[in-house]
């Protein structure tokens, strides 16, 4: 089993890593990440990307993590060893949401264990002071 870390979630998928690539089924692909490959393009619910000309990706049955990630634009941080990998979002998605101005939504309790989630704070201006041991 192989954990595949995506969009704030996790999934444990049939996997078999090979020279330190991860190799999936396209079952345990669509289960991790919501793809599937259909007529060289790679699909989910909203989109379809085409396979760059040449990919193998696919063949026999097996998606290498690495080529879909690169495909999809998404950064992949892999840990073969320790069976497991985080998939990131794509640059352009990381742009947009940047050129938006917009924070992410969180919540971080105050000295008094009080939660405070910053969409309350829409609209008005906030100072947060972070701080680390490290």
């Amino acid at each position: 089993m192989f954990t595949i870390i995506e969009g704030g979630g996790e999934r444990r998928v049939d996997a078999r890593v090979e020279d330190g690539r991860v190799q999936l089924t396209a079952d345990a692909l669509r289960e991790a990440l919501g793809w599937e490959l259909h007529d060289g393009t790679l699909c989910n619910d909203t989109m379809c990307v085409p396979l760059p000309a040449g990919s193998r990706l696919g063949e026999g049955g097996v998606f290498d993590l690495g080529e879909v990630a690169a495909t999809l634009d998404r950064p992949l941080a892999l840990d073969a060893e320790a069976g497991a990998a985080f998939v990131g979002v794509s640059a352009g998605e990381r742009a947009q949401a940047l050129g938006s101005l917009i924070a992410p939504d969180f919540t971080l309790s105050d000295l008094a264990g009080r939660p405070h989630m910053l969409s309350s704070y829409r609209g008005r201006k906030v100072f947060m002071v972070a701080w680390a041991s490290w």
